[in-house]
C-alpha cells in the first residue's frame, strides 16, 4: 500500500540537502513503518520561495511515479548492482501538508536557493529513499565528478591538446576559480586512479577544499548524526575529530590525514569507483565534440541552433532498448567512425554518461565496534551511490557551449595541469 504524507507531520521532517531538480528531508519523527529511515525527496519549480503559486497540474488526472523511481527500476540497476544503490518509493502527497510545510522549512534552506527555487507544492508524488545519513554518527558524501581523458579520434586541433593533458573537471574548477569560487587542487582522475597514494592525494585535496570554502564546495560534504557540518563550526570539528582520530587534540593537519587514511583502503577496495569510470568512459565515447559532428552530419536540415535542440527525449521503453544495446553490439561499433545510423543511441548514450557524471557517493561506517591502530580507529564502510536523475535532451547544446568556453578559457590560462588517466593503460 502507498504511504501518504500525511502520516506524518511537517515538523517531523529536517532539511538535509537539495540539488538543481529535488530537494531532501530526512524523517525525525515517531516511529513509523513507512517513514523510518528514510528521507523524502521533493521535486523543485524555478522561482521564488516568496511565489510559491505557480500554475498547478491536473489534479483530474493521476500522475506518474517520480520518473527517478522507473529510471533506477528499469536502467540504471541493469547497470549498478543492487547493493550499491538505496532503496526507492512512491510517496503520494497533499498540496494543503506541502504548503504547511513550506511555510515551516524553506527558511531552512540557503537564501541563494530560496531566491532560485522552490518545492513544487502542486506535485501529488514523490519519492522516499533510504535515509544514508541518518542513524549513523557521520556520513561523508563525495561527487567524484568526471572519471576520464576523452579518446582524441574526434576532438578538433584547436582541443586536442587541453583536453588530452588536463580533465574537464580541473579545466572547470580553473574556470570556476577566475569567476571568483574558491580554488581546489582536487582532480577526478586521482580519486578513480585505483592508486592508493593519489586516492588518498585526491582525498586530502577534497579536505583541503572543503575546510578552506567553509564547507561551501559541493564535492565533500560531512553529515554528523544527520546534520550537514561546516568547517567553521567549532562543535562540528570536534566530532570529526572524535570519529577519526583517538586524540581529541589533534592538529587540523592530523585530522585531515587521519579523514585520507581512514577513506584510502574503502576506496581503493571498492569496485564503485571503478564500475563509475568505466560507465562514464563508455558511453561518452565520442565526446561533445564528436556527438556535435554526428549529429550536424545527420541532421543537416536541421537549425544549427545546439546539439539536439530538435531531438524528443527518449521514453523508458527506449531507454530500455539502448541498455539492451549497450550490452550487446554497442562495444562492436567503430566508434572512431561512428556511423549516422547509431546517432539516437550516441545520444543516450551521452546522456546517460552526464548521469553517472554527476552522481555522488554516500559512505558510511559500518556497525560495529572500532579497533584502535596508530592513525586512529580502523573502520569498514559501505558505499552507496545517489542521485542519478534522468538529463533532458534540451541540455546538450548548453554542454557543447560550456565545453568550448571552457577549452577556449583553459588555453588562455597560465600553469596549466597534466591529470594521468591511468584508465587509458588498461583500455
Amino acid at each position: 500500500m502507498t504511504p501518504w504524507i500525511t502520516e506524518t507531520k511537517p515538523e517531523d521532517w529536517k532539511y538535509v540537502s537539495e540539488g538543481g531538480a529535488t530537494i531532501v528531508f530526512s524523517y525525525r519523527g515517531p516511529y513509523n513503518v513507512h517513514f523510518s529511515g528514510h528521507v523524502l525527496r521533493l521535486r523543485k519549480v524555478a522561482g521564488s520561495s516568496d511565489a510559491p503559486d505557480d500554475v498547478p497540474l491536473d489534479t483530474d488526472v493521476e500522475q506518474p511515479d517520480d520518473p527517478m523511481i522507473a529510471f533506477q527500476e528499469s536502467i540504471i540497476s541493469k547497470l549498478v548492482p543492487s547493493e550499491f544503490l538505496p532503496r526507492l518509493v512512491v510517496v503520494l502527497l497533499d498540496e494543503g501538508w506541502l504548503r504547511s510545510f513550506v511555510e515551516l522549512r524553506d527558511a531552512d534552506r540557503p537564501a541563494e536557493r530560496r531566491q532560485r527555487d522552490h518545492i513544487d507544492i502542486h506535485r501529488q508524488k514523490g519519492v522516499l529513499a533510504t535515509d544514508l545519513i541518518g542513524g549513523t554518527p557521520i556520513a561523508i558524501e563525495i561527487k567524484p565528478k568526471w572519471g576520464f581523458l576523452p579518446a582524441e579520434y574526434h576532438l578538433s586541433p584547436e582541443t586536442i591538446v587541453q583536453k588530452t593533458a588536463t580533465c574537464r573537471f580541473c579545466m572547470h574548477t580553473r574556470f570556476r576559480a577566475n569567476q571568483g569560487d574558491v580554488c581546489t587542487m582536487y582532480c577526478p582522475l586521482d580519486l578513480f586512479s585505483r592508486d592508493e597514494g593519489r586516492i588518498r592525494k585526491a582525498l586530502s585535496a577534497l579536505w583541503t577544499g572543503w575546510h578552506e570554502s567553509g564547507g561551501s564546495l559541493n564535492n565533500l560534504r560531512f553529515f554528523v548524526s544527520g546534520k550537514m557540518a561546516k568547517s567553521d563550526d567549532d562543535h562540528y570539528m570536534q566530532l570529526l575529530t572524535r570519529f577519526f582520530t583517538a586524540d581529541e587534540s589533534t592538529s587540523a593537519a592530523s585530522l585531515q590525514e587521519s579523514f585520507a587514511s581512514a577513506l584510502t583502503q574503502a576506496l581503493a577496495d571498492s569496485p564503485v569507483l571503478p564500475l563509475l569510470s568505466t560507465l562514464q568512459r563508455t558511453l561518452d565515447i565520442l565526446d561533445v565534440e564528436g556527438l556535435s559532428k554526428l549529429y550536424a552530419r545527420t541532421s543537416p536540415g536541421l537549425p544549427s541552433v545546439g546539439l539536439g535542440c530538435s531531438v524528443p527525449d527518449p521514453s523508458l521503453e527506449e531507454w530500455e532498448d539502448f541498455v539492451k544495446v549497450y550490452y550487446s553490439d554497442y562495444n562492436s561499433w567503430d566508434h572512431a567512425s561512428s556511423s549516422p545510423e547509431h546517432l539516437r543511441h550516441y545520444l543516450l548514450a551521452y546522456l546517460l554518461s552526464a548521469t553517472f557524471k554527476d552522481c555522488s557517493i554516500i559512505i558510511r561506517p559500518r556497525p560495529q565496534a572500532p579497533s584502535i591502530s596508530r592513525d586512529g580507529p580502523a573502520r569498514s564502510f559501505d558505499i552507496t551511490i545517489i542521485d542519478m536523475d534522468i538529463k533532458s535532451m534540451d541540455r546538450l547544446g548548453k554542454w557543447e557551449k560550456l565545453d568550448r568556453t571552457l577549452v577556449e578559457h583553459y588555453k588562455s590560462s597560465a600553469g596549466q595541469r597534466r591529470c594521468i588517466d591511468s584508465g587509458l593503460a588498461r583500455n
